[in-house]
């Protein structure tokens, strides 16, 4: 038999076994031999009818998750309004939606890896639309907190890890692409959500029961495709829930001591764009089409990343991305006319939208065997977690204590560019390894 039938048939074996049937050992190693030298070969189709529309059901994913997240600087003002909590105050609910989405990856990723995406999928889309139907219904400040921010962020993180983490089932070299095709998802929920709740709130008699319900029943069908459509290839892995070794691997550990530190920057931008943009005189209406048009300029981002990573490499554009988004974030302290304000919302669009496209591929590429990607993506976005936490409410701290956006702006853009050398000696690290 030749070598390719040799792949074939080791690629069919892998998909007979997963996931209808029940879960069979990667390996009859010994327990104490090296997890990564046991694990099988595994060839991709880079593609198939089944890994496209895995892909589409990681895009509806990411509409309904960073999508809808992604427009939370519109209920933030909302929420200034009905509440009166300072802007720190109301940080806290986008902020620890972040959180709780990213840390919840410590648990979906390696359950998706052991026992495959479906278990985590159905129940967390369930949690995630009852999220977004309570909050239709709140009233008080702790309650957007609860029911926005925990349930909802821990409903997301539970659905992100799973369905990234099955897209490298499929793919290999065409990853980036296929990732960066699937997280636009999120920068059109990021263009849609806003544009969807600034109308159906201000422009028409619905009230904002009613149009937090609207967005339920749509994310709603969104979570249907994704459940019916994202299914994995490979058998499912035996052994730790998590795998600590990977932080032995300075490329991985650098890598997301790194993304730490520009995730903590660039979510200022997202956050407190459109209370900015008001302070600097812009109309409220416009003001808040900025997130969208931010969101615009991130779907441009993510979509070209996928292509730029096949010629230049998917570590090298995610490294320059932050790097840019590092300068345009001091560029920030001179933006000032409504003209300035919407070009550096597309243009930081752009090069966010890169960073947030790109992350989870390179993280993907560290992983030793697919079996293991999920679990490598949710220690990773758990730690991520903490700066989704952390970063706003700082920033937000700042702005009420100075009364005004300099010392945000300079934090920000200080912790961006920080976490940019650290992911600059995790490229050197990986060169010398390989």
């Amino acid at each position: 038999m030749s070598d390719t039938e040799n792949k074939n048939e080791k690629s069919l074996d892998l998909e007979r076994r997963a996931p209808d049937s029940p879960p069979q050992p990667l390996s009859s190693s010994p327990p104490d031999a090296n997890p990564a030298e046991s694990l099988p070969a595994v060839s991709f189709p880079e593609g198939s009818l089944r890994g496209w529309l895995t892909v589409l059901g990681c895009w509806a994913v990411m509409f309904f998750t960073f999508g809808y997240i992604n427009a939370f600087g519109i209920y933030e003002s909302y929420y200034l309004e009905i509440t009166g909590e300072t802007p720190s105050t109301v940080a806290w609910i986008g902020s620890f939606q972040f959180f709780a989405m990213f840390s919840a990856g410590l648990v979906s990723g390696p359950i998706s890896d052991r026992f495959g995406p479906k278990v985590v999928l159905w129940p967390a889309s369930a949690m995630f639309v009852t999220s977004v139907m309570l909050t239709s219904v709140c009233k008080k400040y702790y309650q957007f907190l609860l029911a926005q921010g925990v349930l909802g962020g821990i409903a997301c993180g539970m659905v992100y890890s799973p369905a990234i983490a099955t897209i490298g089932h499929y793919f290999h070299r065409r990853r980036p692409l296929a990732i960066a095709i699937s997280s636009s998802g999120s920068s059109l929920g990021g263009v849609l959500f806003p544009i969807i709740i600034n109308r159906l709130l201000y422009s028409s008699s619905l009230g904002f029961g009613w149009t937090v319900r609207v967005v339920g029943f749509i994310i709603l069908g969104l979570c249907l495709l994704a459940c019916l459509t994202i299914k994995p290839r490979v058998a499912a892995r035996k052994g730790p829930h998590f795998l600590p070794e990977a932080f032995k691997n300075p490329v991985y550990s650098l890598q997301v001591a790194g993304l730490f530190l520009v995730i903590w920057g660039i979510l200022v931008p997202i956050f407190f764009l459109p209370s900015y943009s008001e302070a600097q005189g812009m109309s409220r209406n416009l003001a808040w089409y900025s997130i969208s048009i931010l969101n615009a300029g991130s779907l441009i981002g993510r979509l070209s990343a996928g292509f730029l990573a096949a010629h230049w490499g998917e570590y090298n554009i995610l490294t320059a991305s932050s790097a840019i988004c590092g300068i345009l974030i001091f560029c920030w302290y001179r933006i000032l006319s409504n003209a300035a304000i919407l070009v550096f919302s597309v243009l930081f669009g752009v090069f966010s939208g890169v960073v947030v496209g790109m992350f989870a591929s390179t993280i993907a590429h560290i992983a030793p065997h697919p079996s293991e990607i999920g679990t490598y993506i949710g220690m990773a976005v758990g730690i991520l977690g903490i700066a989704g936490l952390t970063g706003s409410p700082i920033a937000g701290a700042m702005i009420a204590h100075y009364g005004g956006y300099d010392e945000a702006i300079g934090f920000a853009g200080a912790v961006t560019m920080a976490g940019v050398c650290l992911m600059v000696c995790a490229q050197i690290c990986q060169r010398s390894q390989g």
